[in-house]
């Protein structure tokens, strides 16, 4: 069996599981067992019997609809390659776009001092951190489970120890002032929950994913620790950011924005304090 063979039939058993994208993961799936990138594939080298062993519980993994990057272990995020598992929600490409209005936000401060609430894996606070020399972060989670996971891609990434984890509520535990508050709340109501692909349902944690009002919770609290001029950015869910924003300008942020995700839906709200 050559490699294009087994991403065939791997395709095939995913799409009869009712995995979205099966081609897809059958090469990310074949090309872990094999050690080879995913282009390597397409010089069709042969598959051998040790690399069928490896490939036939993955692939079982995935037919349960384990999530893919659960499976690999880690994912890419921006520039980084982060560790991943059920410890923390799997970084998703609408929450890069998050990064990016922060770092837009943060053009011209030298030294800016950012708070990343619910940091889960460390997407945000270590991707700002990554491309902001300056930046110092602070990244906080209920979650002593998430806050380790934090760690272990604080150790894998070079950000010279301007990143500092801690534990907290919400900003229960939260000192200090910042000029750029970020967060990526839970925003599913628990009705729309029971509705999500099985990936999240079976896989991911729950806390992280249910949640009513997060979003507008901190920005009530987080106007206690924004420096005058500082920046909230929050993503929300789809359908949910025009009622985030009115919410925010009751709170009294000014110049506050709607940003759309890449397929066009308002997923980010931001606004700027005192």
């Amino acid at each position: 069996m050559t490699a294009l063979d087994a991403v065939r039939r791997v395709t095939a058993e995913l799409e009869e599981s009712g995995v979205p994208s099966p081609r897809v993961d059958a090469e990310f799936l074949v090309a872990e067992a094999l050690g080879l990138r995913r282009s390597e594939l397409y010089t069709d080298p042969e598959v051998s019997e040790d690399a069928l062993t490896r490939l036939d519980p993955l692939v079982g993994r995935r037919r349960n609809r384990e999530p893919l990057a659960y499976i690999l272990g880690e994912w890419g995020f921006r520039r980084l390659n982060l560790k991943v598992d059920p410890r923390a929600l799997i970084p998703r490409p609408e929450t890069e776009g998050v990064v990016e209005r922060c770092l837009l936000h943060l053009r011209g401060i030298p030294e800016p001092r950012i708070l990343d609430v619910g940091v889960g894996s460390g997407a945000i606070a270590l991707s700002i951190a990554d491309e902001h020399p300056g930046a110092q972060v602070v990244g906080i989670d209920y979650c002593s489970s998430a806050l380790s996971l934090a760690e272990e891609n604080r150790a894998r990434t070079a950000v010279d120890g301007r990143v500092r984890l801690q534990k907290s509520d919400l900003l229960d535990e939260v000192s200090g002032q910042f000029d750029l508050v970020v967060s990526n709340p839970p925003y599913v109501s628990p009705e729309e929950y029971e509705t999500l692909q099985p990936e999240i349902r079976l896989h991911e944690p729950r806390k992280a994913v249910i949640g009513v009002e997060v979003g507008a919770e901190i920005a009530r609290e987080a106007r206690n620790v924004l420096l005058p001029g500082g920046w909230l950015v929050l993503e929300c869910g789809d359908g949910q950011a025009a009622h985030l924003a009115a919410e925010l300008e009751t709170f009294g942020y000014a110049d506050v924005v709607q940003t759309p995700d890449l397929a066009g839906r308002d997923r980010v709200v931001e606004g700027r304090w005192g």
